[in-house]
């Protein structure tokens, strides 16, 4: 007796991680997909750890098939802008600009569209939370980072990540510098050794009932 494939609604829900019940954290990757997301994607399937991908419209367009494979495994996927501009110094058209072509890209790719911004260099403005909240989107930055695109140093980004890795912690890393995808497995396998779960940022935001315009964390002197 074969038994028939169970639902895909059932198997999201099996999928779904409490992180009051779990230790959690999320690792994220900017500015991708990077040429080296396939690898990436590899590890992490691998080691059944889940990551959010802040994409930059500009490289969803250029290799799509990354971007249809992030979802398809059970990734998020952010908006991360197109071009990567500071948005605290365009005016709100470019903005608007900015994040509708990279939501659109990222449709087109992968049948859904982001729910999350990340903007470019993690600054914001009430004039960015404005745009952000007219998408129904809030704002996500990290709680700490792995200075990979500082470093570039296998080591010292593994070292790095290890050191500020916190439950319910966001991690900003990045899929286009090697040394982070070649030392993935290493990392990924220390942080579940002390018990981590490797879950997407949204898992890890949940109840922090983030609202549209909202930015979390909050950066310090952040306009409440």
């Amino acid at each position: 007796m074969t038994l028939a494939p169970a639902p895909a609604f059932a198997q999201a829900q099996a999928a779904e991680v409490d992180c009051e019940q779990v230790k959690c954290i999320a690792l994220t990757f900017d500015d991708g997909p990077g040429k080296y997301a396939g690898t990436l994607l590899d590890t992490l399937k691998k080691y059944d750890a889940k990551a959010t991908f802040f994409l930059e419209g500009q490289y969803v367009n250029s290799r799509p098939a990354f971007v249809k494979r992030m979802v398809a495994e059970g990734h998020e996927v952010g908006n991360h802008s197109y071009k990567h501009p500071d948005f605290t110094k365009i005016d709100a058209g470019v903005i608007r600009s900015e994040i509708k072509k990279t939501q659109d890209a990222v449709k087109k790719a992968s049948g859904v569209e982001p729910k999350l911004l990340r903007p470019p260099y993690g600054l914001a403005d009430i004039q960015v939370s404005d745009v952000a909240t007219e998408f129904g989107m809030p704002m996500v930055l990290w709680t700490a980072g792995s200075h990979d695109w500082d470093t570039k140093n296998e080591e010292a980004i593994k070292k790095k990540v290890l050191e500020v890795a916190e439950r319910d912690g966001i991690i900003l890393m990045h899929d286009w510098v090697k040394q982070t995808v070649d030392g993935m497995p290493s990392i990924i396998k220390s942080l579940q050794a002390k018990g981590y779960r490797l879950v997407t940022v949204s898992d890890v935001i949940k109840r922090q009932n983030l609202q549209p315009g909202q930015i979390f964390p909050v950066p310090e002197g952040w306009e409440k």
